[in-house]
């Protein structure tokens, strides 16, 4: 009986791949392993066969065969049912070749059977003598021989192919390119193929199996299938585990759940539960449970923690490590936290706070800290309290540009030095060390890449215990959420200005209540209470030009020559006045350049006994700004040299370099000119001098900015003589806009990328077309259009990815047409929050793209009727004028003139459609990139022109405007540090409140702390005094001096005296009793009762006594 690729065998076409899919199914009865190396060399060599073969297909940046698997093109062509088989071949064969786990015939079978079905597809497409075959398992040879499996692992494929054969074979059939693409198109027309729906044993097969074995888990072993429990409550008594996971004692550390693709994975939870009971009281330990359905992934760690999603399986090591810490935990009061590291009582208080919040089971926390009150160093702290605590092994500290890892990583190394650590960004350190510290982008590529030296993936869902994000706010959890996402890990955010936003902000992703975070140090209470940080002393001087911008009128007639001089147009031209908006952005003035150096060298606070103007940071508006700011100084302080001062901006090759020279205490540069890289977290105590040449509207940006200077440094002017304060030279208004603005502007949508933004559009056209108006056939047509646009979109994105992983469910429901029939408006938000940011577009023409964008949103506004259409036509008409004016002896516009011209009647605007508007898109996409100034904008023109002060002020501060405590806390913190206030005194020691001490409690509680809904919502309608005995308790000596009768009487038995000391130290602890019918309660009713131990007389003077004590909280005297 034939083999089931014998068929290629005399198919002169395909010998590139043929011999490697025979030889693959020849093996499998010697050595399933080997078949899946053989499978994966196959399938690459066919892959290359197509990309040869198809003139439709283009080669991707790089030809390994995962690049050449997701490259659009490609993907787009295979039948999409066929091409989700093909990585489960990659990743077979990379179990065969990486790790040492068995690969098992059926699985084999199953990479067989996938690749015959991609070489049918490609004979169905290409071939001149196609028949519709089916894989027969009964075909496969069953004969075995000998083979040299090592061999085949070191070359990854079972023949010895020389490289030069098959680029000879690849040339051969690129030769014939034309050929077989023509004849492709009309094949599919006239003839038939059936991809192969997999069933539900082989979905469990693909989606658990190989991911158990990728983890390292062999099944059979220590995962084992279908594992017979007994104590079930059923007819039998007797139940079947889908999976059990053993760790290396042999006892169970968790079971697996699997449940249909279709279901939601929850439904087998209970019983999940039940099996977990059985195997607990079979074997002694409880397993933590997982609930899949290939697709959704939950775990239940112990009954008495909630369940929770994950990314994926677990691994032993992981597992262990869970089991472990059940009975490795200690109380976090237990822990002491080493004076060492910190030592400053805010930083414990922080790191208890955020301790006891783990501990009491939430896995997220916030901590603010104000700039340069050691955030670091806390977190660092926090990290040996919890790992001693056995709460934590391993460790992933997040930040976003590479000096603040490595300023990261150092502070870790300089506090625990019993620790291992690892830069990322360093390829030289070991990866598996406890301590991470990467870049967000660094860590996601680590995440599918790095290797344990086993083969298997190294970072593990559950690899890291505790993450650590530095400068935490909401554009980075937008942009990198999959990180999140992915590790089952506790997450603690640092930031020094949390955003006081409601939609999706830090607040909201760290689960903690708006304006409440797990802990906070204000910058006041550090500059003024606790003097951690040094205040700064601020300078504001408004210069005319940058804040008025110019105004010819105004300019004396010298300046006026010169203004005609450097703005006239071609024609001799001069605008009337030039917006303050374009100064420093491409219009550059000396005279205010200069000034403002000069101020900052006159006035600005110096070092070396008073010699050198101390380290500085000059925030500039753009690069061009920098670098004329940079000019401007070597201009006037050529004696200083070239080093003195340095432009340090993302556009610099070695700005990281420059940013380590600017930490030297008393080396160049002394002056840093910045735009945004040193805004935030770079550390440099020695800075006295912060030049504000831009206008700043975030909020946290400016908060930020100036914790530049907050940092104490010791010995700066001398020994003994440290730095007590800093100054803020503020040239562009931005703390009079803050007085007046206290919560800044809101900032727009951050971190949506071009190409998500185009797919939300997209998808939103797809919704507006479903309407009637547009059933003709043409609004069908760009319907179905936009449709094959977005679901090849979904189709091309790559299922090994983790961040595609997570959003399996999402890809596999829209992948299809069919999703698309009539889209509900939960079908647009989920398209667009699920896949909106994983999706990417083609081409590289970034103006093409933005062009898109721009008529898409067009014909979205003018379906919606939004304002928004008014902008966007303002845009595209702005866009045709520049076409018109400046750009139309380009062929490629001149070739389009007629439509350009268009677009600027009145008659085109009153009858235009969005297929005009779609008509625009596709014409003009192209001619986008002229309308750019390729320089990066309009071109600089420098002036000099005479600048004036229009205000000088000094010395006037603003508050920060964050309030993080919330009222609850605000009211215990006034109560526990006014004690002695008048009616909280009384209170403590039992005495009756006047109408004047209840109505400057009124004034406090729901005046000075908040608001009367603050208290109504906190503590309802509990009276002011009952409030404060709460908190504030009540002195032993006025609850002693209230049951003086009963301590003094002899008569009471030894079992009465009890009975009253008990009750005098729980009132002393709680304030009151709430009820005299608590008495007959607990803790009160152990061993006798209060009713049996005292007579009538006695317990009617009990129940006053116990009354009058809380009256004596709320009745008012006087």
């Amino acid at each position: 009986m034939a083999a089931n690729f014998d068929f290629l065998r005399d198919r002169n076409e395909y010998r590139m791949f043929a011999a490697a899919c025979i030889e693959a199914e020849r093996v499998l009865a010697t050595s399933p392993a080997m078949a899946a190396v053989g499978c994966r060399k196959a399938l690459e060599l066919a892959v290359k066969w197509v990309y040869a073969a198809d003139n439709t297909i283009r080669m991707p940046y790089k030809d390994n065969l995962q690049s050449l698997l997701h490259e659009p093109t490609f993907r787009f062509a295979v039948d999409h049912k066929t091409w989700s088989k093909l990585p489960y071949i990659v990743k077979l064969g990379n179990l065969a070749v990486h790790t040492d786990k068995a690969v098992e015939r059926s699985e084999a079978l199953l990479a067989l059977q996938a690749l015959f079905e991609f070489v049918q597809w490609i004979d169905y497409c290409y071939g001149s003598d196609y028949e519709e075959r089916v894989f027969d398992e009964q075909r496969v040879p069953s004969q075995t021989f000998e083979i040299d499996e090592t061999k085949i692992r070191e070359q990854q494929s079972l023949l010895e192919q020389k490289e030069a054969e098959i680029e000879s074979l690849r040339a051969q059939i690129a030769a014939l390119s034309t050929k077989f693409t023509e004849e492709k198109e009309r094949h599919k027309e006239e003839r038939h193929f059936t991809p192969v729906d997999p069933s539900e044993y082989e979905t469990r097969k693909k989606y658990i199996d190989v991911e158990l074995k990728l983890l390292g888990w062999t099944i059979g072993e220590d995962a084992r299938v279908e594992v017979p429990v007994t104590g079930m409550p059923n007819a039998e008594g007797v139940g079947y585990v889908d999976y059990v996971l053993y760790g290396k004692d042999g006892l169970p550390l968790a079971l697996i759940e699997a449940k249909r693709t279709s279901r939601d994975p929850k439904i087998g939870t209970h019983q999940a539960k039940l099996y977990a009971d059985c195997l607990e009281r079979m074997t002694g330990r409880r397993p933590i449970i997982f609930t899949t359905n290939g697709f959704e992934t939950n775990i239940w760690e112990s009954p008495d923690t909630p369940q929770r999603r994950v990314s994926g399986l677990f691994s032993r090591r992981d597992l262990e490590k869970l089991i472990n810490r059940r009975t490795s935990r200690k109380p976090m009061r237990h822990i002491r936290i080493d004076d060492r590291i910190t030592d400053r009582s805010y930083q414990k208080e922080a790191i208890r706070a955020v301790a006891e919040h783990f501990e009491a089971g939430h896995r997220k926390a916030l901590l603010v800290m104000a700039t340069g009150t050691g955030k670091t160093r806390t977190a660092a702290s926090l990290t040996d309290v919890l790992s001693r605590g056995g709460y934590v092994t391993n460790v992933l500290f997040l930040a976003d540009r590479r000096s603040l890892v490595a300023q990261a990583r150092n502070a870790f190394a300089k506090y625990l030095t019993d620790m291992t650590f690892c830069n990322l960004l360093d390829q030289r350190e070991d990866k598996s060390a406890r301590i991470v510290f990467s870049t967000y982008q660094t860590i996601l590529n680590a995440i599918d890449t790095a290797r344990s030296e086993d083969g298997a993936r190294l970072y593990t869902p559950a690899h890291f215990d505790l993450i650590i994000v530095d400068e935490a706010h909401r554009s980075i959890f937008n942009k990198y959420r999959v990180i999140f996402d992915y590790f089952d890990a506790l997450l603690l955010g640092l930031t020094a200005t949390p955003k006081d936003e409601v939609d999706r902000n830090t607040y909201e992703f760290f689960e903690v209540e708006q304006g409440v975070p797990t802990y906070a140090y204000e910058y006041e209470t550090a500059v003024y209470r606790d003097r951690v940080l040094v205040p700064y002393y601020n300078i504001e001087i408004g210069l005319k030009i940058p804040i008025e911008g110019i105004t010819y009128d105004e300019l004396s007639e010298e300046d006026k020559a010169r203004y005609e001089e450097d703005f006239a147009d071609e024609d001799g031209n001069v605008r009337e006045e030039i917006p303050p908006s374009e100064i420093n952005e491409f219009i550059f003035n000396q005279d205010t350049v200069d000034r403002v150096l000069q101020d900052l060298m006159a006035k600005g606070i110096k070092v070396a006994g008073g010699d050198r103007i101390g380290k500085t940071i000059i925030f500039a508006q753009n690069n061009r700004h920098a670098q004329y700011i940079v000019d401007r100084f070597r201009k006037l302080y050529p004696h200083l040299g070239g080093e003195f001062i340095q432009k340090i901006t993302y556009e610099d090759a070695y700005a990281e370099d420059a940013i380590a020279n600017f930490k030297k205490t008393d080396g160049n540069p002394h002056i840093a000119v910045s735009v945004d890289m040193l805004d935030t977290g770079i550390d440099v105590p020695e800075v006295v001098n912060l030049v504000f040449f831009k206008r700043v509207r975030s909020k946290t940006k400016f908060w930020q900015m100036i914790g530049r200077g907050t940092r104490r440094c010791e010995d700066l002017f001398g020994p003994g003589e440290h730095k007590t304060h800093f100054l803020i030279f503020d040239y562009l208004g931005n703390f009079e806009f803050f007085r007046q603005h206290k919560e800044g502007l809101p900032e727009g949508e951050v971190g949506v990328s071009l190409t998500e933004a185009i797919f939300r559009k997209r998808v939103k056209l797809i919704h507006l077309l479903q309407h009637a108006d547009f059933a003709t056939a043409g609004g069908r047509e760009l319907r179905e259009n936009l449709i094959d646009i977005v679901v090849g979109q979904i189709e091309a994105l790559n299922p090994e990815l983790i961040a595609v992983k997570l959003k399996l469910q999402y890809v596999e429901k829209y992948k299809h047409r069919r999703a698309f029939l009539a889209l509900s408006d939960s079908d647009v938000f989920t398209l667009g929050r699920e896949l909106g940011p994983l999706v990417y577009m083609d081409g590289r023409d970034e103006h093409a793209k933005r062009f898109d964008n721009l008529m898409y949103g067009l014909m979205v506004y003018a379906l919606e009727g939004s304002r928004q259409f008014a902008r966007n036509r303002k845009a595209l008409t702005d866009i045709a004028h520049n076409l018109l004016t400046e750009r139309a002896t380009i062929p490629a516009v001149r070739a389009r003139l007629e439509l350009i011209r268009t677009i600027a009647t009145e008659e085109f605007w009153r009858n235009a459609t969005i297929f005009d508007f779609e008509r625009i898109r596709v014409e003009l996409r192209d001619l986008a990139k002229f309308t750019v100034d390729e320089s990066g904008g309009s071109s600089p023109i420098y002036t000099n022109l005479r600048d004036e002060v229009l205000y000088v002020r000094e010395g006037e501060p603003i508050d920060s405007g964050y309030d993080f405590e919330d009222y609850k806390l605000k009211v215990n913190r006034y109560i526990e540090e006014h004690r002695d206030h008048i009616a909280i005194h009384k209170l403590r020691h039992n005495i009756p409140l006047t109408a004047a001490d209840y109505g400057e409690l009124e004034r406090i509680f729901t005046g000075e702390l908040g608001t009367a809904d603050d208290y109504r919502r906190e503590f309802k309608d509990t009276p002011f005094g009952l409030l404060v005995r709460r908190i504030a308790k009540l002195e032993p000596e006025a609850v002693e001096r209230a049951f003086s009768e009963f301590i003094n009487d002899e008569s009471l038995t030894r079992q009465q005296i009890v009975f009253v000391r008990r009750v005098i130290d729980y009132i002393v602890q709680n304030g009151y009793i709430e009820s005299p019918a608590d008495l007959a309660k607990p803790p009160f009713d152990k061993p006798q009762s209060f009713l049996k131990l005292f007579d009538p007389a006695r317990q009617k003077k009990l129940v006053e006594t116990v009354k009058a004590i809380k009256e004596n909280a709320m009745k008012i005297v006087g």
